[in-house]
């Protein structure tokens, strides 16, 4: 295809656009102007001491906003320095600058069909945020529309090699994303062992030893300046020879924090003392393979490999391995457990690269140096006054909100140029939920009982099923992601593993059969989309890579 034709097939796509559809709002009515509006005083005290710690009077929220939820967006979220006037005070100043950011640039790129459906999802957009319907993450709240760098992401997946220039760049890419307000995870099985050597002929420090710098640098480093400690993931492969070492880290130090208590030393969450404390502020996950797994059903031994040479240098019982890890999960809650083949089986791009690692809560997986856009919906504000769910609305927001993350790539800034690159050309999303565990309570479901499972999983394919669904309709309109030619079959794959995942939910009762009703036409819709997308042109990254104010 030549470049003019392609230019064409853009120029076409860009003017067709999205139809917005309206959800909540009303032609002509604001959704300010519906609500009733009140003044509040937000004033927070250390709870030792008494002592006023934040303090703003005179902010603006609606009626029925709660007063936690009030004083945490004024806490966190208003930007601008306290007692000046560049503070901001209403909700409706927050929610402009980052819903007015996101209509500019689904305009500049094509999103809509007409400026009447960019007004339209102007206002749906509001609505929901107003309205407490879903709420992006955290660094969209930070930093879109800000003069800070536009950082939407709040989950990243680093790279770190068995080199010293790469592990002190890993020191840094982790600092300029928690200064942003997000949170990162990276696989450290690349770095050698303690049990080899090095080209010099000493002997490797190994992964755990890298791990004290990074810990120190993300204890110091408040995420968004003042908001909130830093969140990383730290994932080491089962056959590395450091693994037990790996494992046990955590629950030594908490031994550490138990005797320095008792010793009278101040050891609190915040207490001065608990800075001499290693390795607390990172999630540790151990990445198992089906190998791994089999000789522990079996009770047969397993290698442990060099990571320069592959070569088998060391072999453990992997009973006693898995064990370990079980007992140092039960003193401390780490380490978790990914299972590294089954996340790679299920991988939608792994002709680009394997998945090796998560963010710091595992709910994204996707290649090196990549980050995800994060939003969640509200599953109690779809419950209706007759205990119905409503599903037609829930699965149009998800649509709504699945738009909103896909623009938000296109004015994004990220913290390294490799990030940026992967992530304007993979566009990696997540949506998800919040109150399903109240969603359960409301409609009689028991936490742990078939029914409640039934539901969720129901809610949760309708969920995914939507957000593909209006993935493949964006890639009708500007293209689809530029690596997803290359990786075309493979995806194709995993959205029939949906699909048959999908046709594997048994529904209970009549609200679980028509969420799952509406979940199995969302797939069929998705599998003939994506097979259309096949042979579509690519879209271009749409937007600049970062400068030196991204960094």
């Amino acid at each position: 295809m030549t470049e003019t034709t392609s230019a064409g097939s853009r120029a076409r796509r860009k003017n067709k656009g999205l139809k917005i559809e309206r959800i909540y709002t009303t032609p002509g009515v604001h959704p300010y102007d519906e609500v009733t509006w009140e003044s509040r005083d937000v004033v927070q005290q250390n709870w030792k001491t008494g002592e006023t710690i934040f303090e703003q009077r005179g902010v603006e929220f609606p009626d029925f906003w709660s007063l936690n939820a009030s004083t945490i967006v004024t806490t966190k979220y208003f930007r601008g320095a306290l007692g000046t006037d560049a503070r901001e005070r209403s909700l409706k100043q927050l929610i402009d600058r980052v819903v007015l950011t996101y209509v500019k640039a689904g305009k500049e790129h094509g999103y809509f069909a007409s400026d009447d459906d960019a007004d339209i999802f102007e206002h749906e957009l509001t609505y929901a945020l107003l309205h407490q319907v879903f709420s992006f993450n955290s660094p969209v709240w930070f930093n879109v529309g800000t003069k800070s760098p536009q950082q939407v992401s709040a989950c990243f997946i680093l790279s770190v090699d068995d080199s010293m220039d790469s592990i002190l760049n890993w020191y840094k890419e982790e600092g300029f994303i928690f200064k942003g307000g997000s949170g990162a995870g990276l696989n450290l099985s690349r770095i050698r062992s303690s049990k080899e050597l090095l080209s010099s002929g000493g002997t490797a420090s190994g992964p755990v030893s890298f791990m004290r710098g990074a810990d120190a640098s993300a204890g110091t480093i408040k995420s968004g300046g003042a908001t909130r400690r830093a969140a990383k993931m730290v994932v080491l492969d089962v056959d590395h020879p450091d693994i037990e070492e790996f494992i046990e880290t955590k629950a030594r130090e908490e031994d550490k924090i138990r005797a320095l208590r008792d010793a009278g030393f101040d050891m609190d969450l915040g207490g001065k003392d608990i800075t001499s404390v290693q390795y607390q502020n990172a999630n540790n996950s151990v990445r198992v393979s089906d190998e791994f797994m089999r000789a522990v059903e079996e009770g047969t031994s397993f290698g442990l490999r060099a990571r320069g040479t592959g070569e088998v240098i060391e072999q453990v019982d992997a009973r006693e391995l898995f064990g370990k890890l079980n007992q140092a999960a039960w003193e401390c809650a780490d380490p978790g457990v990914q299972y590294d083949d089954t996340i790679n089986a299920w991988h939608t791009n792994p002709e680009t690269g394997r998945i090796t690692a998560s963010n710091p809560c595992s709910e994204y997986m996707s290649l090196d140096n990549s980050s995800c856009n994060l939003a969640s919906l509200n599953l109690l504000k779809f419950l209706k006054d007759d205990d119905t769910f409503d599903t037609e609305t829930f699965q149009k927001v998800a649509e709504l909100v699945i738009t909103a993350m896909d623009i938000s790539i296109c004015f994004a800034d990220f913290p390294t140029e490799a990030i940026g690159d992967t992530t304007r050309d993979y566009r990696q999303l997540g949506i998800g939920y919040a109150n399903l565990g109240a969603l359960l309570m409301a409609t009689g479901h028991g936490y742990e009982s078939e029914g409640g499972r039934s539901l969720a999983a129901a809610i949760t394919s309708l969920l995914t099923g939507a957000a593909y669904k209006r993935s493949a309709e964006i890639a009708g309109v500007v293209g689809p992601y530029a690596g997803f030619a290359r990786n075309a079959e493979a995806h194709r794959r995993v959205m029939r593993k949906h699909q048959a995942a999908n046709d594997q939910v048994r529904t209970l009762d009549a609200m679980d059969s028509g969420i799952h009703a509406a979940a199995t036409k969302a797939w069929a819709d998705v599998i003939s989309s994506v097979s259309a997308t096949a042979s579509a042109t690519p879209r271009r990254r749409c937007s600049r890579p970062p400068g030196p104010s991204a960094s």
